[in-house]
């Protein structure tokens, strides 16, 4: 792992980037949930600072590497949205409590299995790992045009002027940063993006700090703040399904973040990983949040600051849980506007396409079976990340792992590496 560290002052810095980076992500899985189950605003504001508090303590599960979990990478983790449509049916279909209990018995699933899904690396030559990666990035992109259009492409006011000027501002900032700034400013590109994103948007009147005047100050988490957790057998298997999805996408989040650092994944990088993962799960059901997996947005964050050690994730961690320990901070964030986030986005995420496309430099291209698992896993999982409806006749277990774009990549890319090059899938 190459050793480029920062002081603990501008690790706390890049720390608050990453977690700018993810946070919008994070928050919306308990919006989500929370309004579906039609929470009342006390129960809401518990979701919401459980939740982040439970993303940080979820990454420094994985950052810190022992002989059991972690797989000690400058990842984040955050709330897996491949969750939230069978988290929203469990609790209406039976109740909250199943809910957490699914989470519970799925977070326990996962560290069983580990050692067993990490054997998949002997899978996953060059060929696959990039298409994968590229993929990631290539299908996070039009989340990230959505949200600099405004985030609902049905609403009026999509595309206005106002939400393009505010993105494109947010964009040259980062670029010219990235061009012409040079040391800390030049790693610190994005968050000074968002920032001048914000004031801008504050100028224009379209700042509510509405949400942090009604946050309360304090918030402790809680042990089955819902209830106690019940055991429903159709709940935990779709859970263990959704998780095993998770994992999938985890692993090449996995991947690409060790080509970025220059480290070699390995089978026991991949089963501490997993299995870190298993216990944020766990410790979701048991705090009434979520399951927890690997967040791929960070990794062009990686790329992008070229600060490629664990420090910065910690404080980012560690902001992350006073963020979820004091609510008015935790909202204070919510304040950025969505097209600045997207303006941002579309740096990050066009990265992580990019390191995906360096990946397959080392892959022959000169053979066509080579061209062929690319551009047909490539081409499945962008089709099905834009139309998933695509599988909707198929049976409802069946539909939870096609419908995920990553996913199909990933199983396009396999069965094509072994059915095109045989046995031997070293490349």
């Amino acid at each position: 792992m190459p050793k480029q560290e920062v002081s603990h002052q501008k690790a706390a810095i890049l720390g608050l980037q990453h977690l700018l980076a993810m946070y919008s992500g994070a928050v919306a899985v308990p919006l989500l949930i929370g309004s579906a189950l039609n929470f009342n605003a006390g129960q809401m504001t518990y979701l919401v600072s459980i939740d982040i508090f439970m993303c940080g303590l979820a990454t420094l599960l994985q950052l810190i590497s022992n002989k059991f979990f972690g797989i000690g990478f400058p990842v984040i983790l955050g709330c897996a949205v491949q969750a939230v449509a069978p988290l929203q049916m469990i609790g209406k279909k039976f109740s909250i409590n199943d809910m957490y209990g699914a989470i519970i018995a799925a977070g326990i699933f996962v560290i069983l299995i580990a050692g067993i899904f990490a054997k998949i690396k002997k899978f996953f030559p060059p060929v696959v790992t990039g298409t994968l990666i590229t993929t990631i990035g290539l299908t996070l992109i039009p989340v990230a045009i959505q949200n600099m259009g405004g985030g609902n492409s049905s609403a009026k006011d999509f595309g206005s002027g106002q939400n393009l000027l505010l993105a494109f501002v947010t964009l040259v900032v980062i670029l010219a940063l990235e061009i012409w700034a040079k040391g800390f400013l030049h790693s610190i590109s994005v968050l000074v993006g968002l920032i001048v994103g914000t004031l801008l948007a504050a100028c224009m009147g379209l700042v509510s700090f509405e949400p942090v005047l009604q946050a309360s100050w304090f918030h402790l988490p809680q042990l089955f703040y819902f209830g106690v957790p019940h055991f429903e057998w159709s709940s935990s298997l779709t859970m263990m399904i959704i998780a095993l999805v998770s994992m999938v996408e985890s692993t090449g989040v996995f991947f690409a973040t060790g080509d970025l650092i220059h480290h070699n994944v390995t089978e026991e990088d991949l089963k501490k990983g997993y299995r870190a993962e298993g216990l944020a799960q766990i410790f979701g059901g048991l705090f009434n949040a979520f399951p927890y997996t690997t967040f791929s947005q960070n990794v062009g964050l990686l790329q992008l600051s070229g600060i490629k050690t664990k420090r910065p994730i910690y404080w980012a961690a560690g902001l992350l849980m006073a963020m979820g320990l004091l609510p008015k901070i935790g909202a204070l964030v919510t304040i950025i506007p969505t097209p600045v986030l997207g303006g941002a986005m579309l740096v990050m995420f066009s990265m992580i396409a990019v390191q995906g496309m360096k990946t397959l430099t080392k892959v022959d291209l000169n053979n066509n079976n080579n061209i062929l698992i690319i551009a047909i896993s490539i081409g499945l999982g962008l089709g099905v990340t834009i139309y998933p409806q695509i599988f909707q006749n198929l049976p409802a277990t069946i539909q939870l792992f096609l419908s995920n774009g990553i996913v199909i990549t990933s199983l396009s890319a396999t069965i094509l590496n072994l059915l095109l090059k045989g046995k031997a899938v070293k490349q």
